[in-house]
């Protein structure tokens, strides 16, 4: 079927999360045509998180998605969430830089997320980055998702042109529940914890901010927890 190219589209980088489906939900609402990229990159809960990714997408009917494969990512290592060698922190936030951040992850996954953009002639590339309320992650600032898309569209083609949105960017946990409550997202469908796949574990960085934000929000969680903290 020929692509309609004067339609506009938006390549969401979809980890099956609370904040990158809310994301993608927002640029629907804006009048783009979803394309589902998502991240197999040999986490502990890759197989649970690509479940979330294709749910998420059955609800945003998206039909154009893609899964790439980056198992490279357990060979690099550093990370918790790559290296079972590694435990994943379960006491509370860290202070600056966790164990759990995977080196250069975001700006991996965006440089793949351009290259689609790029063959699907987007208007815009989506990610749920949050900076104020993220667990410390360098590769979820403003200013590093601003200055690597100017360097993305330095280096594609001169009439490729497009933005990368982060929408979430500034926003804290309970407001990112709000705005997907108001928007009426599956939130049950998305999934958080950095341990496990069946029964979210609660105690892990990702379940406390995601726990906490829906306290602060009024709204209760509509996921399993094994353990609330």
């Amino acid at each position: 079927m020929k692509k309609n190219y004067d339609k506009k589209r938006c390549v969401c980088i979809i980890s099956g999360g609370m904040d990158s489906t809310l994301a993608s939900f927002m640029m629907k609402k804006e009048g783009y045509d979803i394309i589902g990229v998502h991240f197999n990159y040999a986490q502990r809960t890759e197989r649970k998180e690509l479940e979330a990714f294709n749910d998420v997408c059955d609800a945003l009917e998206v039909t154009n998605r893609y899964v790439l494969d980056m198992d490279f990512f357990s060979q690099l290592g550093a990370s918790a969430l790559t290296d079972v060698s590694l435990e994943v922190p379960t006491d509370g936030i860290e202070e600056g830089i966790p164990i759990t951040y995977v080196p250069f992850r975001n700006g991996i996954f965006l440089s793949m997320a351009v290259a689609i953009a790029e063959k699907e002639r987007a208007n815009a590339i989506a990610i749920g980055v949050v900076e104020e309320d993220s667990s410390g992650y360098p590769d979820c600032r403003e200013s590093f998702i601003e200055a690597f898309e100017k360097a993305a569209n330095l280096g594609t083609k001169p009439q490729t042109k497009f933005e990368i949105k982060m929408p979430l960017v500034h926003l804290k946990k309970s407001q990112i529940v709000q705005k997907a409550v108001e928007l009426d997202v599956p939130l049950e469908l998305t999934w958080s914890c950095y341990q496990n796949e069946d029964v979210a574990c609660g105690v892990c960085d990702s379940c406390r901010l995601r726990l906490n934000g829906f306290e602060k929000a009024g709204v209760k969680d509509p996921l399993q927890y094994a353990v609330y903290p």
